[in-house]
């Protein structure tokens, strides 16, 4: 068996301004670093065991890994393309308003170039897949913790796969240095009900 820590990415200065990133590398802002932080702190008495940490090979996602990392004494990161924010196409760099005004509302508007969240599910399945391989062969026979280092809509169809569409609940979002705890075992991956508030409130 093996633990999936989740963290989304710290804020950038796109995050605050309400732009689509997908996969446009934007760094942390300093809100961003703080929030990092505060995850690494968090998570401080939740590690048991044999513990790693990967990330996504975006610059967000990295430099949260790395103050994660260090601030927790782990060894350095380990990037993996897969974990990568879904592409979003011709969406990137615009509002949910400038996307409403072209294609229509966010949830189903049809943007060209965009990846399809089937296509997302297949790619973040086949990176956790990776991740829990690789950490295995150095931890073996013992269980092991991976803190996962990724960005919301990975994140978010994740969980949408491990219960079946029951999570993440309508109207909330994924706030950065938020996340879930899943756990992979025998091919399935499921999330652990626990105490770990991480949904809030969609505010517009």
């Amino acid at each position: 068996m093996t633990t999936l820590v989740f963290v989304r990415h710290g804020e950038t200065d796109w995050n605050l301004r309400g732009r689509i990133q997908g996969t446009t590398d934007i760094p942390l802002n300093d809100t961003g670093r703080t929030q990092a932080m505060d995850a690494a702190d968090a998570l401080r008495g939740e590690l048991d065991g044999h513990v790693a940490i990967v990330t996504s090979d975006l610059s967000r996602a990295r430099e949260t890994a790395d103050i994660i990392a260090e601030r927790l004494g782990l060894p350095a990161p380990q990037a993996y393309p897969h974990l990568r924010e879904r592409a979003y196409g011709e969406a990137e760099g615009l509002t949910s308003d400038e996307i409403a005004q072209r294609w229509g509302p966010m949830h189903s508007a049809d943007v060209p170039g965009a990846e399809s969240a089937a296509a997302l599910r297949r790619r973040a399945l086949h990176g956790v897949r990776r991740v829990v391989r690789d950490v295995r062969r150095a931890s073996a026979p013992a269980p092991a913790t991976v803190i996962v280092v990724s960005h919301g809509a990975l994140i978010r169809e994740l969980a949408r796969h491990a219960t079946r569409g029951d999570l993440p609940e309508p109207g909330t979002r994924l706030p950065n240095g938020g996340g879930y705890t899943m756990l992979w075992e025998r091919e399935r991956l499921r999330i652990v009900d626990d105490s770990r508030s991480v949904e809030t409130a969609l505010v517009d």
